[in-house]
């Protein structure tokens, strides 16, 4: 006489998938990507095995294996179409520029440049709330001296998105930032074209990537690279987006150091003499760092002689820690038009950053090298730390 064995690894499952997955906001899950893949893990026991077999045989006449994910994505999916999108937070992270070559000066007053930009893992997060309002946004943000007005690029980036579609989304937006301002690191641009992916989620994609980033080079030359996969060779005023493999391996730390001090962007390039300035081909920069990897001698910025003469300190700071590494970092250098400092190679910044009364204020955090896959905005590294946070306010502005 045949006989049937069930097992069933199922329905613990299912509970948990009741209890907490219809529990929580559905709509917080990104546009296109699974709430199961990141949210929802099933463990490798979850499928059902129905196995029937003769008893006087012991023979194992029929297995089956059911493996109900797909179901439930499909579900998922189903429950995001009804529902749409509400609320969603987003990772915003900086960039530095790994070379940055300035090549001519342009007829409209803009220099064009040659750089290798890189995301790493330092970054903000942005959360949105679409608001009950059709004819304002509210932004809000954790820190003092930061625009909440139309002059930030978070609010540019909504006007541009509604411009160029005809959407009528206007949202509350709370800005958790951690990149420092006037730093070098394209925190703003980030935002902005975080912004923009935001805005275009909420409106069910009427816009594709190329549009996003045509777009948003209208409101700031450094946006267009953040719709790169997250490494690319970038020309023109920097708008001109090459997105190429990442040449440099992911685990290679870095650490960030940022006086007090910012520097500013029309003052170093008011100060920057084209003849001065380096004569090496970017192309052989980037061919270098994709073959050799990263190296003092690669790492070249045009802007650091005129950064360092709008800002004393920095050329000091630059040398001691090269001085203090003692090896320990392949290349330090300064990230755009600066005032942050690169370490490559070593998460931690030399003693003297800590035993000097100079340095008492400086930001610092550790970083990586971080990319994103097609079709997916970038995702804050679980390791990433900061090993100063900035003081926190909470300050809201609610425009007319």
């Amino acid at each position: 006489m045949a006989s049937c064995n069930i097992f069933c690894s199922v329905k613990p499952q299912i509970d948990s998938f009741k209890k907490s997955c219809f529990s929580q906001s559905w709509s917080n899950r990104p546009h296109g990507s699974s709430f199961f893949n990141k949210n929802f893990q099933f463990r490798r026991s979850s499928f059902v095995i129905v196995k029937a077999s003769d008893s006087r045989t012991s023979k194992k006449q029929v297995e089956i294996t059911y493996n109900p994910e797909e179901k439930f994505n499909k579900l998922a999916d189903e429950v995001d179409r009804e529902a749409g999108l509400s609320r969603l937070t987003l990772f915003s992270p900086c960039k530095i520029n790994v070379f940055l070559r300035i090549t001519s000066k342009r007829d409209d007053g803009y220099h064009d440049l040659a750089s290798l930009f890189h995301v790493i893992s330092l970054g903000d997060k942005i959360k949105f709330s679409l608001s009950p309002s059709k004819s304002k946004d509210r932004l809000s943000t954790n820190v003092a001296g930061v625009p909440l007005d139309e002059s930030n690029l978070i609010i540019k980036a909504l006007n541009l998105y509604r411009k160029k579609t005809g959407t009528d989304n206007y949202f509350w937006i709370h800005l958790d930032k951690k990149v420092p301002t006037g730093a070098g690191l394209g925190g703003g641009s980030s935002n902005a074209a975080t912004t923009l992916w935001a805005a275009n989620q909420f409106s069910g994609c009427v816009a594709t990537e190329k549009e996003l980033q045509e777009w948003s080079g209208e409101i700031g030359s450094d946006i267009p690279f953040f719709f790169s996969h997250g490494a690319a060779y970038c020309t023109g005023r920097g708008e001109v987006v090459q997105d190429i493999p990442s040449p440099i391996p992911f685990d290679i730390p870095m650490v960030l150091i940022k006086p007090q001090q910012a520097c500013s962007t029309a003052e170093v390039y008011k100060r920057f003499q084209l003849g001065l300035s380096s004569k090496v081909d970017p192309l052989s920069l980037l061919e270098k760092i994709s073959t050799s990897g990263i190296s003092q001698d690669v790492c070249v910025n045009d802007l650091e002689p005129p950064a360092f003469e709008v800002l004393p300190s920095l050329k000091r700071l630059k040398q001691r820690v090269i001085a203090a590494g003692r090896g320990q970092y392949e290349a330090v250098f300064m990230s755009g038009s600066g005032s942050t400092i690169v370490g490559v190679g070593s998460p931690d910044p030399p003693q003297f950053v800590y035993d000097d009364e100079e340095y008492k204020d400086v930001f610092l955090s550790e970083a990586s090298f971080i990319t994103r896959p097609a079709n997916e905005w970038y995702v804050e590294p679980v390791s990433g730390s900061n090993i100063g946070d900035q003081p926190e306010f909470s300050t809201s502005f609610d425009m007319s």
